[in-house]
């Protein structure tokens, strides 16, 4: 393996999965032929598909045959977990004019040996809750109730059981994304031989 800090090993292209507190570098070289690093600078934007304000922002270093991007550990453990979509944009030293060459999408992951939090996702969490629900609800199977002139209303176990039918394909679609960004055949993969 390859030592990550050093510059020279540094993977080509942007990565789809970033560690929250790891040291993280990229290179792309396909730029420098139509944006020499002498004449353009090169950032990259990262944003929560989720919405929100925190954003990645990483200006290149600028090589005879690359751009090179990097973001520290103590950058990167500001970051929060979820997905990005990102882009690459050039921008023209002369005029500031720019545009965006590159985009796509990452995932920020929880770092396992820091993290305290829970690290399913919020449709794993959701399928857990119904289910304890579920579980209680023959104990305890009124569906309104009033305190203190404040009146309350359950969901039914037919709505929970929707609700929980909904989660879990959530979850099975999560599924089927993470292994097709492995390289793996997800459940919705249809092979066909000719």
């Amino acid at each position: 393996m390859a030592n990550a800090f050093d510059a020279t090993n540094a993977n080509e292209g942007v990565p789809t999965q970033i560690v929250i507190g790891d040291y993280v570098q990229w290179k792309v070289s396909g730029l420098v032929d139509d944006y020499p690093t002498d004449a353009y600078t090169s950032t990259f934007i990262g944003r929560p598909t989720s919405g929100g304000s925190n954003e990645i922002s990483v200006t290149a270093t600028g090589h005879a045959t690359h751009y090179l991007y990097t973001i520290s550990s103590t950058d990167s453990a500001s970051i929060a977990k979820g997905s990005y979509s990102w882009q690459i944009k050039i921008k023209r030293n002369s005029d500031n004019a720019q545009v965006v060459v590159n985009q796509g999408s990452l995932d920020v992951l929880s770092d396992i040996s820091t993290s305290t939090s829970d690290s399913r996702s919020h449709s794993e969490i959701m399928v857990g809750k119904i289910e304890s629900l579920l579980a209680g609800k023959a104990d305890s199977d009124v569906s309104s109730y009033s305190i203190a002139g404040r009146s309350l209303t359950k969901l039914s176990f037919q709505e929970l059981q929707d609700a929980r039918t909904f989660y879990r394909g959530e979850v099975t679609r999560e599924q089927n994304n993470i292994d097709l960004k492995n390289g793996r055949k997800g459940a919705s993969t249809i092979q066909v031989k000719f």
